[in-house]
């Protein structure tokens, strides 16, 4: 009797021994005049739905993403959500140095916009209650803040449905300029956020490409698990500060304008968990920011290789110069453990739309708590597929179109 491989039945021996018999369960092979290639062949038609089978084990979504300036008017990169059963479409904020999700529920005082979650219209809404009245929280975001109620609701991500999820319903703001209009995702590393709450659904896995601030379409995308990421991007490790748990720290070695390695003072790039030093990569802002020594090294040798006859101010940028005779823009790289990666003209510049005036950038880091600390930010990731594995460690980098 010829015997094939697959697919398998076991069968046990009356006898209390250990070892267990296996025999190929296929009646259809059984005769002498079975041809137990083309037996094979049928089986393996069988595969390609197997392989679906284990495929939707493994939750796989991928999440629309716009520029809000361009959808809500905020600095801030959006993503399309489903609040509530029935849902409610909110745009809300993606940022990966924030843990817990929030929305502006009816009611409001002071929300900087009109489209406000509606509790009362979900079936599926409900308090988290420590005692009696519902437990609040207060969280303060840019120059703004509010309060807001805990709350657990359905959250619905492309196809992905994340029942009793745990948000703030936002009752009042102060200082709104700043606070997303529609409400904020949480993509950090704390125990609020999306990857915390969805625990083996996506595997502590996510990346996003986020297209040109100056695009209107939601042509972005947030994928969620390890199903559908880039294979063959390059990596690199994904550090842990104990102090900070929710950001993302990675290694910067060094970085280069043009062939010249940027001479920086020692220690300016290291990370250090105690004093919360070293470099994160982060979506909530907006140009990327160094230690004062390490930006001021950057931009006297890119001052130096641009060659402008003179340098202004706008706001935010200490290097702009007049573009309209095209000169040489030196190309950054910043320099990473494991991997380079160099920025395009549109990850390097800013241009005013009013006068021929291009501006670097980047600028120094804040004089508060975060001014020892690097931040890669958002203007810096246009157009690159950014990997973030906490399950890896690892963060990955790559150039992708997705304007």
């Amino acid at each position: 009797m010829a015997i094939l491989l697959l697919p398998f039945i076991f069968l046990l021996s009356s006898s209390y021994a250990t070892d267990i018999s296996i025999y190929h369960n296929q009646k259809e092979c059984q005769s002498s005049s079975c041809n137990p290639f083309e037996a094979l062949l049928k089986l393996a038609g069988n595969d390609p739905a197997r392989v679906a089978y284990l495929s939707s084990l493994v939750a796989k979504s991928s999440v629309p993403i716009a520029s809000g300036q361009q959808q809500t008017q905020t600095a801030n990169y959006i993503l399309r959500a489903k609040l509530g059963t029935p849902g409610q479409v909110m745009l809300m904020a993606l940022d990966t140095s924030r843990d817990i999700a929030w929305v502006p529920c009816s009611g409001c005082s002071g929300c900087p916009s009109t489209t406000l979650f509606s509790p009362t219209y979900s079936s599926t809404y409900a308090t988290l209650s420590c005692s009696s009245p519902p437990c609040t929280f207060n969280q303060s975001y840019g120059t703004g803040s509010f309060s807001a109620i805990y709350s657990q609701d359905s959250l619905r991500l492309a196809l992905d449905i994340i029942p009793n999820y745990t948000f703030g319903c936002v009752n009042a703001v102060t200082g709104a300029e700043t606070l997303p209009k529609q409400g904020l995702l949480g993509l950090g590393r704390g125990p609020m956020s999306l990857l915390s709450q969805t625990g083996s659904m996506y595997q502590g896995v996510f990346s996003y490409c986020l297209p040109s601030f100056k695009s209107y379409y939601f042509s972005g995308s947030l994928k969620l698990g390890p199903v559908g990421q880039p294979r063959s991007i390059r990596t690199t490790p994904l550090l842990h500060n104990p102090h900070r748990p929710s950001l993302y720290y990675v290694n910067l070695t060094g970085i280069s304008v043009g062939k010249i390695q940027v001479v920086v003072p020692e220690g300016s790039l290291s990370f250090d968990p105690v004093t919360g030093a070293g470099t994160i990569v982060d979506s909530g802002t907006v140009i990327t920011r160094f230690v004062k020594p390490v930006y001021e090294a950057l931009r006297d040798e890119f001052r130096r290789q641009v060659g402008a006859e003179n340098y202004s101010s706008l706001g935010a940028f200490d290097t702009c110069f007049n573009d309209a005779g095209g000169p040489s823009v030196p190309v950054v790289t910043l320099h990473f453990e494991g991997l380079n990666l160099a920025l395009p003209a549109e990850n390097t510049l800013i241009h005013s739309s009013a006068m021929p005036l291009a501006c670097l950038a980047m600028a120094a880091a804040p004089d508060n708590v975060n001014a020892v600390v690097n931040v890669i930010a958002n203007l810096q990731q246009q157009n690159m597929r950014v990997l973030f594995d906490v399950a890896g460690s690892r963060v990955g980098l790559a150039r992708e179109l997705c304007n």
